[in-house]
C-alpha cells in the first residue's frame, strides 16, 4: 500500500514530475559489499509498490550491472517509474575511475549502450555524471539535447557542476534537474549551485543525503569492507570520524523529540536519525525555495518504509538551527579529489 503522501509528485525542472522520494540504485552493486540480485530486485518492486517510482542508476554501476538490474524492474513495470541515468565516467566505483568522457561521440554510444542494458526504448532524465574538463560542456549538452530531439531521451540532468557550468548549459537547452551531493554534512553546494537552479528553475536531487550512511548512526567504519569506497573519502577517516560524531548526535537528539505515524511506523514511534537527514533536507528545498527530491538508496526494504516517513515529518525553527549549528563542525572533505566535485571548481 502506498502511503498518502509518496503517491503526490514533484516537479523538477523542464515539466518532469516524479516520486517526491527517489531511490538510489547505486547501493544495489558491490560498491558497498556483495549483493544477491534476487534480493535486490524484490527491494526495487518494493520501492515501486511504496510509491518511490523515480529510480536513478548509470551506466558505470557494477559495470552496467545494475542497469541490467534495473531492466527487470522495467520489464513488468515500465509504465511506472521515472528512469534516471547517467553517463561521462569510465571505469569501476570501487577500484577507482579511469576516465571522464564528454565527447559528442561517446554521449551518443553511451546512450545507446544503457538503452539496450535498460531494455527500454526512453529515458525520462539522462544525466552527465560528471564533468570532462577537456569538451566545452556546449559540445556535451548539444549532444545530449540531440538524444531529446531523437526520441531516446525525455529530459537531461547534469552531476556534480558548478553555478557557471550549470547557467552555460540551460542556455543551451532546458536542464531539468541537478544530481549532487547534499546532506546535512555535505553542504557546499548551497553558496553556488543551489541558488543558481533555484533562479533558473532547475531541480535538485542529493545523492548521498544520509551522509553515505553516517548520518544514521549505524556506521562502523572498522567494519567497512576492503572494497568499501568509503575507506578513501577524508571525512571517514579516523579523526575526522570523532570529530564528526557531533553532527550524529545532533540529529539522533531531534529524532528522539519527534514522533512519525503512517507507513511502516507504529502510531507515536519516534523518529528515526535517517527521517531526520531527509526531512531536513525536504526542508532546505522550502527555505531555499526549489524543488528538492533526495534518493536515498539501500538494500532493505523495511529502510524504504523508513525513509518514506520522512515525508510526514515537519522540523521546527528550532531543530532546524540546532541541526545547522552542527553542520558548521564537519570535519574533512567529501571527495579524494576536490575538482571531482563542484566544490573543487568554482
Amino acid at each position: 500500500m502506498k502511503p498518502a503522501s509518496a503517491t503526490a509528485t514533484v516537479e523538477l525542472g523542464d515539466g518532469l514530475k516524479v516520486s517526491p522520494l527517489g531511490f538510489g540504485g547505486m547501493a544495489l552493486t558491490p560498491v558497498y559489499g556483495e549483493v544477491d540480485p534476487a534480493e535486490a530486485l524484490k527491494t526495487l518492486h518494493h520501492a515501486v509498490d511504496s510509491g518511490v517510482s523515480f529510480i536513478d542508476t548509470a551506466d558505470i554501476y557494477g559495470g552496467g550491472s545494475n542497469e541490467e538490474l534495473i531492466a527487470r524492474l522495467l520489464k513488468e513495470r515500465r509504465g511506472e517509474v521515472q528512469l534516471a541515468t547517467k553517463f561521462a565516467l569510465v571505469g569501476n566505483p570501487a577500484a577507482g575511475y579511469s576516465d571522464i568522457r564528454g565527447d559528442a561521440g561517446y554521449v551518443k554510444q553511451a546512450a545507446e549502450d544503457s538503452l539496450r542494458r535498460l531494455g527500454t526504448d526512453v529515458i525520462d532524465l539522462y544525466y552527465m555524471h560528471r564533468r570532462d574538463l577537456r569538451v566545452p560542456i556546449v559540445e556535451t549538452v548539444e549532444a545530449m539535447a540531440e538524444l531529446v530531439q531523437q526520441g531516446k531521451v525525455r529530459h537531461l540532468g547534469l552531476s556534480e557542476v558548478t553555478a557557471g557550468e550549470l547557467r552555460e548549459a540551460n542556455s543551451i537547452h532546458p536542464i531539468a534537474a541537478v544530481q549532487s551531493e547534499w546532506s546535512i554534512w555535505s553542504r557546499d553546494v548551497e553558496r553556488n549551485v543551489v541558488p543558481a537552479a533555484a533562479e533558473l528553475g532547475v531541480g535538485f536531487v542529493p545523492y548521498s543525503p544520509l551522509g553515505r550512511g553516517f548520518l544514521t548512526g549505524t556506521v562502523d567504519v572498522s567494519q567497512l569492507g576492503e572494497n568499501d569506497f568509503r575507506r578513501r573519502i577524508p571525512r571517514f577517516a579516523e579523526d575526522a570520524l570523532f570529530a564528526n560524531q557531533a553532527i550524529v548526535a545532533a540529529v539522533q537528539s531531534v529524532a528522539s523529540e519527534l514522533s512519525v505515524s503512517g507507513h511502516g511506523a507504529a502510531p507515536g514511534r519516534s523518529a528515526t536519525p535517517a527521517q531526520v537527514a531527509l526531512a531536513w533536507l525536504l526542508a532546505q528545498g522550502r527555505r531555499l525555495g526549489l524543488a528538492v527530491v533526495p534518493i536515498p538508496g539501500t538494500r532493505k526494504a523495511h529502510r524504504i518504509d523508513e525513509n518514506l516517513g520522512a515525508l510526514a515529518l515537519n522540523l521546527t525553527t528550532a531543530q532546524l538551527e540546532r541541526l545547522d549549528a552542527a553542520a558548521d563542525a564537519v570535519v574533512g572533505s567529501r571527495s579524494v579529489d576536490p575538482t571531482w566535485v563542484s566544490e573543487g571548481r568554482e
